[in-house]
């Protein structure tokens, strides 16, 4: 799900899919100097909380200043590409010692697109949600079905990532924390970590069936979360799925939505459906009046359309 055709992306949204070796950015990112990652820090301090550790444990003081120098270099690097969204994976991450966290979070605030594990079609989907959600109050972020809550009556889902969700939907000011990470091989990462705020929200996630693109989108509501998570040490949001955990999910799975999605507080279906409708491509919407049958037929009729376009 995270890969598919970068030509028909192309041709269909004007998107161009470009890769560039690991160490072109490793180099820039070196080329920073200590006055500009120190004017940085000082940005943090004015903007963010900071865990103890930060100020007492001078491996975790490091380890954010790494991230402070992620985030600069790889700006300057997507600014002389003029690229707008990026993808980081596990796999390709030679000559830098963490995997960026901190650093993507900023750079997704400042309007970048991005996709976890090379996911270049979330990634550009991120950035053209933060294009169409520009001016609005709330915000948009990279997003993941993390986990599940099934207390009858209350089901409701997790959505989280390893580190990079966007601060634009934080509720209220980030932490700054170093925690490890069981996966990877990396030094301990900075990350922000915060609670989303609550509110209508949409989860759209675009799918490649090969003849075609397909916008999923589940209509969705951001809910408090009501208890402390020590365990989960990075930035997560808590909904409920319209029309319900289930229907949602089952709908979800039919029309081949994604485990990565393009999350936001700030726009309705309305925007998506315009950009669908611009774009040329399939839209499909679960929401309170979704029926799972009903859906199947749906998708159906909708084969038949559009095969025949």
């Amino acid at each position: 799900v995270t890969e598919g055709n970068k030509v028909s992306a192309q041709i269909q949204f004007g998107w161009q899919v470009n890769g560039w070796g690991i160490g072109d950015l490793a180099q820039t990112i070196a080329q920073v100097s200590e006055s500009d990652v120190d004017a940085l820090v000082r940005e943090y301090e004015t903007k963010y909380e900071f865990d103890s550790k930060i100020t007492t444990n001078p491996d975790a003081m490091k380890a954010m200043r790494e991230q402070a120098r992620y985030e600069l270099g790889m700006r300057r690097f997507l600014e002389r590409q003029n690229a707008k969204a990026f993808t980081t994976t596990f796999q390709d991450l030679h000559g830098l010692n963490q995997l960026p966290g901190l650093a993507v979070q900023r750079l997704m605030e400042q309007g970048y697109g991005f996709g976890a594990e090379g996911d270049w079609k979330t990634a550009q989907l991120v950035r053209a949600v933060k294009v169409m959600a520009a001016g609005l109050s709330g915000g948009s972020s990279f997003m993941e079905d993390y986990t599940y809550h099934f207390e009858p009556g209350k089901e409701a889902i997790l959505g989280a990532h390893m580190l990079e969700v966007c601060p634009s939907i934080a509720a209220r000011k980030p932490r700054i924390e170093v925690h490890p990470l069981g996966i990877g091989g990396k030094n301990d990462p900075a990350r922000l970590v915060f609670d989303a705020a609550s509110g209508p929200a949409v989860c759209a996630s675009l799918v490649d069936l090969g003849d075609r693109f397909r916008l999923v989108v589940n209509e969705v509501e951001s809910i408090k979360i009501e208890q402390p998570m020590p365990k989960l040490p990075v930035a997560r949001v808590l909904w409920k799925p319209y029309p319900n955990l289930k229907d949602a999910a089952e709908s979800w799975i039919l029309a081949g939505g994604a485990h990565h999605s393009a999350f936001s507080l700030a726009i309705s279906t309305e925007y998506l459906r315009d950009w669908a409708e611009i774009m040329g491509i399939e839209l499909v919407v679960i929401n309170k009046a979704t029926d799972p049958v009903r859906l199947r037929d749906e998708l159906r009729w909708s084969e038949a359309y559009w095969s025949r376009r």
